[in-house]
């Protein structure tokens, strides 16, 4: 959960998450739909997948636990390098690195390493520097093996003073053999990446009510968002100033405007959504109808993606009676 998501936005899933599964047993066992509806809302629904995988490997291949061999952390479905070098060092306190962002920016300041950190050349060399790091703290001579503490040492040291803006120098441990702070050159490290050009993009969801249900489909799996569910969906023009009537074949809009928009971002993808009430005159279950139907208590036990979910939300709050 704390790949790309922030602690204090986690912690409530977390919490939710070991109530519902609180061994690795009981991860292995659930339904992928059950581990979708938990995750809903973080984002990057691949995590989930990859970490629904590991635990069934855990299970079949290493009794139920995280395997303490880095090796056999890193070939776990969704562990990358840092992952494993985090694990093993902070859990086990083996004489793995753990370059995340945090560290790559005191490394990078400390030793002057020169180009964007996630970049192959520059990437190397801080990864080179996090592991004769972390062996020094793992050496013979270390007392208790400090491989863990050194890590955490490195990500509270860039979370909390070496921020990327206006960082606290005077307080750090580390200012006096610091490279940016030796030649004032802070803000030069780490490079930034440069950033790409953003696009425009429209769709239109079509509500489709028939007998108290509502029609709904499933992501296809490999995409963006994959297994996840949605309100049948077509992208438009982005300068559309008209109804997407051509659009919403197989369905007849039985409106001239949405009745509910919001824009929201995907990485570079700046998106307008809007929902749009329209009509399918076939009997449900009947024909080619794409989708599956459902009644909103149905809908609401269903992971969907974080903007149809706010149309969910705005069919609910319709749906209340006044006062």
């Amino acid at each position: 959960m704390l790949q790309q998501t922030r602690a204090n936005t986690a912690a409530a899933y977390w919490q939710r998450w070991m109530q519902a599964l609180p061994d690795v047993r009981a991860f292995a066992r659930a339904s992928p739909a059950q581990a979708h509806k938990l995750w809903e809302g973080l984002g990057y629904y691949a995590r989930v997948r990859n970490a629904h995988a590991a635990a069934r490997v855990m299970v079949e291949k290493h009794g139920g636990e995280f395997p303490k061999n880095y090796a056999e952390a890193l070939a776990l479905p969704g562990v990358g390098r840092y992952t494993a070098g985090a694990v093993c060092s902070i859990a086990f306190n083996q004489p793995t690195a753990a370059l995340d962002g945090n560290v790559m920016r005191v490394l990078s300041r400390l030793y002057g390493v020169a180009g964007y950190p996630r970049g192959k050349q520059a990437n190397q060399r801080l990864w080179q520097l996090a592991e004769e790091l972390v062996a020094i703290a793992g050496g013979r001579g270390a007392a208790g093996r400090n491989c863990g503490r050194l890590n955490e040492a490195l990500m509270e040291l860039g979370a909390l003073l070496c921020t990327p803006k206006q960082p606290r120098c005077a307080a750090c441990p580390l200012q006096r053999i610091c490279f940016a702070r030796r030649e004032s050159r802070q803000g030069e490290f780490p490079m930034l990446k440069p950033s790409g050009k953003t696009s425009r993009r429209r769709f239109a969801a079509f509500i489709v009510k028939k007998d108290g249900r509502f029609l709904a489909r499933q992501r296809p799996p490999g995409g963006v968002n994959a297994h996840l569910w949605e309100f049948p969906n077509v992208e438009i023009a982005p300068d559309e100033n008209h109804p997407p009537a051509a659009a919403a074949a197989p369905f007849v809009l039985t409106g001239t405007q949405p009745f509910w928009r919001a824009r929201h971002s995907i990485t570079r993808h700046r998106i307008l959504l809007e929902a749009w009430r329209a009509q399918w005159p076939g009997r449900p279950g009947k024909g080619p109808g794409p989708g599956v139907w459902r009644t909103p208590a149905q809908l609401e036990r269903l992971a969907f993606t974080g903007a149809h979910r706010k149309i969910l939300a705005a069919l609910r709050d319709e749906a209340k009676p006044d006062g």
